[in-house]
């Protein structure tokens, strides 16, 4: 019960940092109506920003330690500009929200990757043959969307999820000794001075049209992909372990194909359905397969030799 009662609380923070970025790709199809990739994927890191800095004056969080800030650098590149900014050119290029999401399937392995590299976690081997097999089906379906090669999309898909999964692996090793809403206000205060000056830029320069679709939109990455979702997410993945916790987002691709029928109106043929199923089934695959910390385990007590005084 002990190694248990910690655990599952994370993965219930996972899946609702999940839940909230399922919607991010609709969102940004929405806020396309009317805006500039760049000023969607740089603007709502601004925006963000602006609510982290109140809500972090609201609590006067005190600074973080001197050895966190370049975590907090690395997850901010990461979050804050490379995800959200290759993701839009993506959708951009013309992938359809449906086919983004199959393709960020590949995220929770790259995060786990990222999660043994700095993290010091060291998944059992039946996570990684769920977890490649995952990659594989997402893998298959790119290359069966771009007729045996990778598009211009999916290669920026790509970068983006690599991005991301330093970020959110970054992200969750700095939630294990922080709050993780505060994690992410950090990160994006420290690209602050990057994002708002270009931010101000493209919206002096380019021609924005705030239609009804692109504000909901828009908002919404702002607000809840680039800040609110965060919260949970990153408190899950320091809960209950960067590897672990991340193959929850496997589900992602599934709930975002759900929110492109409905709100979208994109038509789901059988070969996505049939990937974002597989994908979802290595959830329950990699859930079952427990990570344990890297490093020697700790030493065994010798039993007590008979004569010798108890301590």
């Amino acid at each position: 019960m002990s190694r248990i009662g910690p655990v599952v609380p994370g993965l219930g923070l996972a899946a609702l940092g999940v839940l909230a970025f399922s919607f991010s790709f609709p969102a940004t199809v929405l806020a396309l109506d009317g805006l500039d990739p760049y000023l969607i994927g740089v603007g709502r890191a601004a925006a963000a920003t602006v609510l982290a800095v109140l809500g972090l004056a609201a609590v006067r969080a005190p600074l973080p330690a001197r050895h966190q800030w370049g975590g907090l650098a690395a997850a901010g590149l990461g979050v804050v500009f490379g995800f959200p900014v290759l993701s839009s050119l993506a959708l951009d290029q013309g992938a359809s929200s449906s086919h983004a999401a199959v393709v960020i399937g590949l995220l929770p392995g790259a995060t786990a990757v990222c999660a043994v590299l700095r993290a010091r976690e060291r998944p059992s081997r039946s996570f990684w043959l769920a977890s490649g097999a995952g990659a594989v089906c997402v893998g298959a379906f790119a290359l069966s969307r771009g007729a045996g090669r990778l598009t211009a999309a999916d290669l920026l898909l790509f970068g983006g999820l690599l991005a991301g999964a330093v970020g959110y692996a970054e992200g969750g090793r700095l939630a294990r000794d922080m709050p993780g809403w505060r994690v992410i206000s950090w990160a994006l205060v420290i690209t602050g001075p990057i994002s708002i000056p270009i931010t101000l830029v493209l919206l002096g320069t380019g021609d924005p049209r705030w239609t009804g679709k692109a504000l909901i939109g828009f908002g919404y990455v702002s607000a809840v992909s680039m800040f609110l979702g965060f919260f949970a997410w990153y408190a899950g993945l320091g809960r209950a372990g960067i590897a672990r916790a991340s193959q929850v987002q496997l589900a992602q691709p599934v709930l975002t194909l759900g929110w492109s029928a409905l709100f979208l109106g994109e038509r789901l043929d059988a070969l996505t359905g049939l990937a974002a199923v597989t994908v979802l089934a290595c959830v329950a695959w990699t859930q079952r397969a427990r990570s344990r910390p890297l490093g020697p385990p700790p030493p065994t007590p010798r039993p007590a030799l008979a004569g010798e005084a108890a301590e």
